[in-house]
């Protein structure tokens, strides 16, 4: 265990040049001067004070916002370690990210979406999946809190513009999002049929081939007729692209029982087995 210190939330205040401060609601802005009352102003970003009439009140950003919203932005507004300043406007973008969470599952009434089926997830869909797991894993690791985030809503896009949700992708971004935001994920995973809290859910699990930044998609034929398409690394040669395929669970079903006489490999494309009953 090492110390770990957060860095310091600031918030923008304003002085005249005699040294008075100015509360924020009375300046205004025009061709990037401030002033108040006809007195021009200076706008800095410093440590919170009531002096300096800068204090943003947590429960007023709960109250109008939401309690995920404030927690997800803190988060997500840069390195848990820098100084960092806050922007409501920050805020307002975090929880139209969250009311577009709840669209991703939830339609008209809050029904749950006809769009999320069971069934097998398209190719870019699951490496995303695994991809997304595996970085918002390492990154909770490393608290890097912010960058988990922004994989989160890159996941959450590639939901949004799916004509079919495989419930198995959505069920695994509502798992992912109740790190962060917790109260929204809950309902959404009550939602989702399931009775018992998530917080007893297991964390999702990832396939380290199918996380690569670079996979591509190989084919599987038995006999000359493609049987199989899986993915993995890309730029496989033949040995490496033979045994990845022998390995794949599927591929083993396949093969079982029957005698395999050639192995034909084209690394790029696709593994031919030639076999006999």
């Amino acid at each position: 265990m090492k110390l770990f210190n957060q860095g310091m939330i600031l918030a923008s205040s304003y002085r005249d040049r005699d040294g008075r401060y100015h509360e924020p609601d009375q300046v205004t802005e025009r061709n990037g001067r401030y002033s108040t009352d006809g007195v021009e102003v200076q706008r800095q970003v410093e440590k919170m004070s009531k002096s300096r009439f800068n204090v943003v009140n947590p429960d007023d950003v709960v109250n109008e916002y939401g309690a995920d919203s404030i927690r997800l932005y803190e988060m997500f507004m840069g390195p848990l370690d820098a100084a960092k300043p806050w922007q409501t406007t920050g805020v307002i973008g975090v929880r139209r990210f969250l009311d577009r969470t709840w669209r991703i599952v939830c339609g008209g009434k809050d029904v749950l979406q006809p769009a999320i089926q069971d069934g097998p997830a398209s190719n870019d869909l699951l490496h995303l999946r695994h991809k997304t797991v595996a970085a918002i894993a390492r990154d909770i690791e490393e608290l890097s809190f912010n960058t988990a985030i922004a994989r989160l809503m890159e996941l959450a896009n590639a939901l949004t513009v799916a004509t079919i949700r495989p419930r198995e992708i959505v069920e695994t971004f509502v798992l992912l999002l109740a790190s962060f935001a917790p109260h929204i994920a809950e309902e959404l995973w009550s939602k989702l049929g399931h009775q018992e809290t998530l917080a007893y859910a297991a964390w999702p699990g990832f396939d380290p081939l199918l996380a690569q930044d670079e996979c591509q998609e190989y084919v599987v034929q038995v006999n000359g007729k493609v049987c199989h398409r899986f993915r993995a690394i890309a730029g496989l040669n033949a040995t490496a692209l033979t045994e990845t395929a022998k390995a794949d669970p599927h591929v083993v079903s396949l093969l079982r029982g029957k005698t395999t006489l050639k192995e034909i490999a084209i690394p790029g494309r696709l593994v031919n087995f030639v076999v006999r009953d």
